[in-house]
């Protein structure tokens, strides 16, 4: 099973060329790294390509967004599976092969997420829920507390797009990522899809990989990224699921960090109380882009 490693890279800087190294030290026989370039400014691109010239790369001249970047290098792979990695992500040794191999192993199985840490070594969250109730209460920190000490591959319904390997067929017969989610709430949706035509989504808690932490986002959203993660989130339940999903996301929502908000403001974080202001503002203006499909 050979696999094609799929970078899509917006102004990732240095961690863009670490990215590349773990990876490259990995590769088996019949792998290949894609990297897809989306009008980056910062060189990061050509840096790498100097270092390691037998990366391909797809310049898209513009910054077509995660989704549409990521289905640019799809379609120029040629691995039996596509594995997606952020360029602020590091693998960790032996972790694409194992992440591969679970895929290649578990039945029924199209989708498997690796799991994530920080630069210290902190477990991060790399998979969550469908149900935007639960998502939104158990998908916290209290609430992913036993998922911490979970080792062995499990199913779950969506993983991160962080660190993600996909069957090249089953991406192939979903269309791939859904271009109309520039960033963020792509990989619920493809995990989605997937999960309506019988194939599963797993986590693969060793297949760790070292995630430093949004950086093309933050250039791009700053404090408002965590709004533009629960916008996306909206317009996932909004085209997937039902009206009543979407209004319980935005009632549990605001409720949520407008709770958060206010406690910020009691204590004086001003940071913490726009970024949730900005959440709550966000569950209150959703306005659904297309019309959800019939119950």
């Amino acid at each position: 099973m050979t696999t094609s490693v799929v970078i899509v890279n917006w102004n990732a800087g240095p961690l863009l060329a670490e990215c590349v190294a773990a990876v490259t030290a990995q590769l088996r026989p019949g792998d290949e790294v894609v990297l897809v370039d989306n009008g980056s400014t910062d060189d990061s691109g050509a840096a790498v390509v100097a270092r390691h010239p037998a990366v391909r790369v797809i310049e898209t001249g513009a910054n077509l967004g995660f989704a549409a970047g990521a289905n640019r290098g799809a379609d120029a792979a040629g691995g039996d599976v596509l594995l997606f990695l952020n360029p602020d992500a590091r693998p960790a040794r032996e972790a694409l092969a194992l992440l591969v191999d679970t895929l290649a192993l578990v039945p029924g199985a199209g989708i498997a997420g690796g799991g994530l840490v920080d630069d210290a070594g902190r477990w991060q969250p790399a998979a969550a829920r469908f149900g935007p109730v639960a998502h939104l209460l158990l998908d916290t920190t209290p609430g992913r507390l036993p998922a911490r000490w979970r080792r062995r591959p499990h199913a779950v319904d969506w993983v991160y797009g962080t660190f993600v390997a996909v069957r090249r067929d089953l991406f192939r017969q979903l269309g791939g990522f859904d271009v109309r989610f520039f960033l963020y709430g792509e990989d619920m949706d493809l995990c989605h899809r997937a999960a309506r035509v019988g194939a599963r989504t797993i986590l693969v808690p060793a297949a760790r990989a070292i995630h430093h932490g949004a950086v093309s986002a933050i250039a791009r959203f700053g404090g408002g990224r965590d709004a533009e993660v629960v916008k996306s989130e909206l317009r996932f339940y909004a085209l997937r699921t039902t009206p009543g999903a979407v209004r319980a996301f935005r009632t549990v929502g605001a409720l949520k960090f407008g709770a958060k908000a206010l406690g910020a403001a009691l204590l004086g974080r001003r940071e913490a109380l726009a970024r949730n202001a900005a959440i709550v503002r966000a569950c209150l203006g959703f306005r659904p882009e297309w019309t959800p499909p019939a119950a």
